[in-house]
């Protein structure tokens, strides 16, 4: 395992994590992260003008032809002196995605390979609650690794940045603010107690979540189960004691329901005979007895109670057909002549008379009917 000595305080040295300073060097990675990190520092505020935004231009310089000149018809043209520009810079971000994993594993390389080459050291912070720039420069003298150094301390060591801050090719910044590029183009680095754990949790930060999930994907444990299966034992006896009250109210609250469900169905069987006796009701006949008859049965129809079922309603369908009135005797029905069939209206026409013949004795002359 890797150590860091310790600058400041006693002599001492500090075991390196393995996992974040232990790695094995990927050069493709790095690249790609310091590329990343440097496209993002871009303000991409470069912009040009096209000839459409350069003022100016809007008469066409010349005629057409005639002149002997070259054709043209603005003076903002980008052949023109004080013409736009064509494929000129534009603003727009130059930022682009680096997987998180990706990021990590470029910085444990970076890590690592200060490690490797004994360029790391650790600052004990508490011999700068003071800020001193002399006493900096003797720790790094004391040192010996060739700069540029690159301190990084949190920011309640404020005392040992202000004391490494003002020397000439050493950088001072924060855990949270190191990238990639900024360790790999340090020749060495120096870390307070603080900021060396902070790094070493971003670099391992992957591994350290995918535990974090993998403990909160867990199933609860077997002790914890048996607690979950007696509850919901526990709340059976409830249910069923419940569902039993509900049953054993159900048919005392039913029973008006019952009755007017029985009562409402009385109510309909009475008014569909009421109606079907109104509609079979006999005409009234023609004549004196037969209006008696009539009115004698419809008084009896009206007097008589509506039978309340299929039974009692037979015998009123007996007395309904004994109080019909008697059938009259029908009209004989007048009988047409019958006529010739259409197809034989010529036939039906009388042939003309023939006319009597000369010095036929006694015979009259045809008349217009006979003929």
């Amino acid at each position: 395992m890797a150590e860091a000595p310790v600058l400041g305080g006693a002599k001492r040295s500090v075991e390196l994590s393995a996992g974040a300073f232990g790695a094995r060097f990927n050069g493709p990675l790095v690249h790609e992260s310091v590329r990343a990190e440097f496209a993002a520092r871009r303000r991409g505020s470069a912009s040009t003008k096209t000839r459409g935004l350069v003022s100016g231009g809007g008469a066409k310089p010349w005629r057409q032809k005639g002149t002997g000149r070259a054709r043209a018809g603005s003076s903002r043209s980008p052949v023109w002196t004080g013409g736009g520009t064509v494929f000129g810079p534009h603003p727009r971000s130059y930022t682009f995605k680096v997987n998180r994993k990706e990021r990590r594993a470029a910085l444990r390389s970076a890590l690592s390979l200060h490690a490797d080459r004994g360029s790391l050291a650790v600052l004990d912070a508490a011999s700068l609650t003071e800020p001193s720039t002399r006493v900096a420069a003797g720790l790094l003298a004391a040192w010996g690794q060739p700069r540029a150094t690159l301190v990084v301390v949190t920011a309640q060591e404020r005392g040992a940045a202000l004391s490494f801050r003002n020397i000439d090719r050493v950088s001072v910044l924060e855990p949270s603010s190191v990238g990639v590029a900024d360790i790999v183009g340090a020749a060495s680095l120096l870390c307070s107690d603080a900021a060396l754990a902070e790094l070493t949790d971003r670099a391992v930060g992957g591994a350290a979540e995918a535990a974090g999930d993998a403990a909160d994907a867990a199933p609860s444990s077997p002790a914890e189960r048996p607690t979950a299966a007696r509850s919901r034992a526990a709340s059976a006896p409830a249910t069923a004691a419940a569902a039993t009250g509900a049953a054993s109210s159900s048919p005392a609250e039913a029973t008006p329901a019952r009755r007017s469900r029985a009562g409402s169905a009385k109510a309909e069987t009475v008014k569909a005979v009421t109606s079907t006796v109104k509609a079979k009701a006999p005409a009234k006949p023609k004549g004196t007895a037969g209006a008696a008859t009539g009115a004698a049965a419809s008084s009896s129809a009206q007097k008589a109670p509506a039978p309340r079922s299929r039974a009692a309603a037979k015998p009123a369908a007996a007395a309904k057909a004994s109080a019909k009135p008697a059938a009259t005797a029908p009209k004989p029905k007048a009988t047409k002549p019958k006529t010739a069939p259409s197809g034989g209206a010529a036939t039906a026409k009388r042939a003309p008379a023939k006319a009597p013949r000369p010095g036929a004795g006694g015979g009259e002359a045809a008349t217009s009917e006979d003929l």
